[in-house]
């Protein structure tokens, strides 16, 4: 057995073993384990049920991560990803739109990065946009989920709490007026915002430990804290059957609508979601495969359009089942630490992805207590504010695109709004400093088609 496995994932010749593989499939699946809870809690903000939105996200891991084994054979875990949920949930919930309708857009964003990554165009498009650019996408999405996390536990609050509607009524009319301060620190005795804060700390405190699944324990302490203390439910059960009510798949399984979607005013949406998805896979091929030493003398990633694949497919299957747009996690790496190099550890991450399909009563009030994953949002957040150091901040042409690109993502609180000022603004700054060398086709391309969306489109 251990034979057929050494010549099938080419264990060996890797570097690695057979029980290194599974401890790191494992270590992988306990730091990434906190998507369980956290994505269909987001999610339910977009009108998905929570049951079947929370099979829905463990199948995608089982797929992604199983796909990702046998067709890559890279040690990559595949899940729904951070971001990606919140702006399928409050990103675009201005716009009136069906979470059926999201889900095909997400379906239809895998589809375009699918047909991308056979047409061998992720060079090109990668060359389009420069590294300040792309690391700065992340760093807004970073702290639009920390302003999700606060903002929904009422660490901050808007500005027109506690106010009367009478002291916010437009002079001379009937409508609401914006109130003078957007928005304000909350209610510090409030035991809920307490309870976050709390939560907060200690899931940093772990973090900066490099202790094993932090973000789950910080989950799981928080919650069982809510709970003595009266805040939460506690489970009643702790195992049951996966695929029966009240867990089964029936109110999302292949609900999503992708002829709706078939609009003009769906294209920023649509190329969002691309966008985020590429770019997000991208980041996290290059520097996982880089700790796995998968990349070849220049640091391109060994055989990159079969991960990009691997993507592609399970985001689409992701939307087939009834959950956001999935890609490979950052996370992944602390399974490299332990050792993993080959497709094993993704098996492995699979199979407990799949065990835990038993245990939902267990893990289900989490998903109804803010304060307890909301400090994961907050935390997962800080991570990915390291794009800084990478942001050229010294060149102005790059600067201004990025802080806009981060500024309009978090005060407009849409994602969607941030990515497109960003790619129009660089190739512009670009072209009237007499710096157009710097930039190629696909840089003036995705500029003209996101200028489009503001003079066309209807941002919100």
């Amino acid at each position: 057995m251990f034979s057929t496995l050494d010549n099938f994932f080419q264990i060996t010749s890797r570097g690695s073993t057979v029980k290194r593989e599974l401890i790191g499939g494992a270590t992988t699946f306990a730091t990434m384990a906190y998507i369980i809870v956290v994505n269909p809690a987001i999610l339910q903000f977009a009108g998905l049920p929570i049951g079947a939105s929370t099979i829905a996200t463990i199948l995608t891991a089982v797929f992604g991560c199983s796909l990702m084994a046998l067709f890559a054979n890279m040690p990559l875990a595949i899940a729904p990803y951070m971001g990606e949920n919140a702006f399928i949930a409050f990103g675009l919930a201005a716009m009136g739109i069906t979470w059926e309708e999201r889900l095909g857009a997400v379906f239809i964003g895998g589809l375009a990065f699918l047909l991308f990554s056979f047409a061998r165009v992720r060079p090109w498009l990668a060359k389009s946009i420069s590294p300040s650019l792309r690391c700065s996408f992340g760093v807004g999405i970073g702290l639009f989920l920390a302003l999700i996390g606060m903002y929904e536990t009422g660490v901050v609050t808007s500005g027109a709490e506690g106010l009367t509607p009478q002291s916010l009524l437009a002079p001379g009319g009937n409508l609401l007026r914006a109130p003078d301060i957007p928005l304000k620190i909350g209610n510090l005795h409030d035991p809920h915002v307490l309870l976050t804060i709390v939560g907060f700390f200690l899931t940093v405190t772990l973090l900066a430990r490099k202790v094993p699944a932090a973000i789950l324990i910080g989950i799981a302490v928080t919650g069982i804290m809510g709970v003595a203390l009266g805040y939460g439910d506690a489970p009643h059960a702790v195992m049951a059957l996966p695929f029966v009510a009240p867990y089964d798949l029936s109110a999302t399984f292949l609900k999503l609508d992708i002829c709706g979607d078939l609009q003009l005013r769906f294209l920023p949406i649509l190329i969002t979601l691309f966008l985020m998805g590429f770019l997000d896979t991208l980041g996290t091929l290059v520097g996982v495969a880089a700790a796995a030493e998968m990349v070849d003398s220049e640091g391109n990633v060994t055989n990159i359009e079969r991960p990009m694949i691997v993507d592609a497919v399970s985001c689409m299957f992701s939307a087939l089942v009834g959950t956001s747009t999935s890609g490979a996690f950052v996370e992944s790496a602390a399974g490299i630490r332990e050792g993993a190099r080959t497709g094993l550890a993704s098996i492995m991450t699979a199979l407990l992805f799949a065990l835990s399909l038993f245990f939902i009563p267990l893990l289900e009030p989490l998903q109804t207590m803010k304060f307890a994953y909301a400090p994961s949002l907050i935390a997962v957040g800080l991570l990915m504010l390291t794009g800084l150091r990478r942001i050229n901040l010294e060149d102005l042409t790059e600067a201004v695109p990025a802080f806009a690109t981060i500024a309009t993502m978090v005060f407009t609180y849409n994602i969607a709004n941030g990515l497109m000022a960003g790619l129009v603004l660089h190739p512009a700054l670009k072209l009237v400093t007499g710096r157009a060398k710097d930039l190629n086709a696909g840089s003036v391309v995705l500029g003209v088609i996101c200028a489009l969306y503001f003079v066309f489109g209807v941002p919100h």
